[in-house]
């Protein structure tokens, strides 16, 4: 029997109604809920359950959102009887797998990233850095092309290395635009531009990360009982001095989704379950490598069909 390793998404998974069946029949998921609304003083389970969307949008809502869906339904995939050998997550999603994995309580990692949103929020005007995804372009040759744009005093970096062909860009709002048309001309299928309210994992962020590296400080980190797989190196980290010095590296740096499941594969998973809303995860995972079983779970239903497969029924 392989390994199985449990992801997390992260921004742009996040919809009104998310994770409301196991809300709505489990006194576990009720009290995850609550100790989110006490944390955050206001009432983040009617945001979630509720709406509207455009307030869900807001990174300092969709942040502490997703984590507390995330954690809810964790809970419910470990009542079922699964438990990980590893975990990771997507930019946020690294939070959940922190929580998951015992390294922070949900009730400071709740607080931590609503921090980490309106930090983010804030870092940059709005309008004056974004994010794109290019399809279709090599790694090393998007590199050097964004590394000679920023030279010409125009930042612009890789952000997320998600999967092979699919590498999102970010940076101030004429490096991204720059670097898309460059890309094109360079052989890159597309460019898309996110509909995202910053340059996240960019230098830009810079203000963002000081802000963080003080929260952090604030904060009891332990010792991960999990392995969890860091955005930054793509290698595991159990230690608390180093997750908290990688969640402040990580919003200045790309996230090395690609790498970080290569990392899982060698470390012998072969099953991957995506806890949390949407799929996004799962795609990627089957265009890096589609031998390997996956799941996901975002409501009962999902959760019944993976436990059946799990156990071969």
């Amino acid at each position: 029997m392989g390994k199985i390793a449990f992801v997390f998404p992260g921004q742009g998974s996040q919809t009104v109604g998310m994770g409301k069946d196991f809300y709505e029949s489990d006194q576990t998921v009720q009290s995850i809920f609550q100790v989110a609304d006490s944390t955050l003083g206001f009432s983040l389970t009617d945001l979630i359950l509720n709406g509207p969307q455009e307030d869900l949008t807001l990174t300092a809502n969709t942040q502490p959102a997703l984590l507390t869906v995330s954690f809810a339904l964790y809970q419910a995939v470990l009542k079922a009887g699964i438990t990980p050998d590893y975990t990771a997550g997507h930019s946020l999603g690294e939070y959940s797998a922190l929580t998951a994995s015992g390294a922070m309580t949900f009730k400071e990692a709740v607080h931590t990233v609503r921090k980490r949103g309106e930090y983010m929020e804030e870092a940059v005007p709005n309008g004056i850095g974004t994010m794109s995804a290019v399809l279709g372009m090599d790694q090393a040759q998007l590199e050097e092309l964004t590394a000679d744009i920023t030279r010409e005093g125009n930042t612009v970096q890789l952000a997320n290395i998600n999967c092979p062909g699919q590498i999102v860009i970010s940076g101030t709002t004429e490096g991204v635009q720059l670097a898309a048309v460059k890309a094109k001309e360079n052989g890159a299928k597309r460019a898309i531009p996110l509909n995202v309210s910053g340059p996240f994992h960019s230098i830009l962020m810079e203000p963002a990360a000081a802000k963080l590296a003080e929260t952090l400080s604030s904060i009891e980190v332990k010792q991960a009982i999990t392995p969890v797989i860091s955005n930054v190196t793509a290698q595991p980290v159990t230690q608390p001095e180093e997750i908290k010095e990688k969640l402040i590296e990580q919003l200045i740096s790309p996230v090395r989704w690609e790498e970080s499941i290569r990392t899982l594969l060698d470390l012998g998973v072969d099953t991957f379950i995506e806890i949390g809303p949407g799929k996004v995860l799962s795609g990627l995972i089957k265009k890096i490598d589609r031998s390997v079983s996956i799941y996901s779970v975002n409501d009962k239903v999902s959760l019944e069909n993976t436990v059946h497969a799990l156990r071969g029924n």
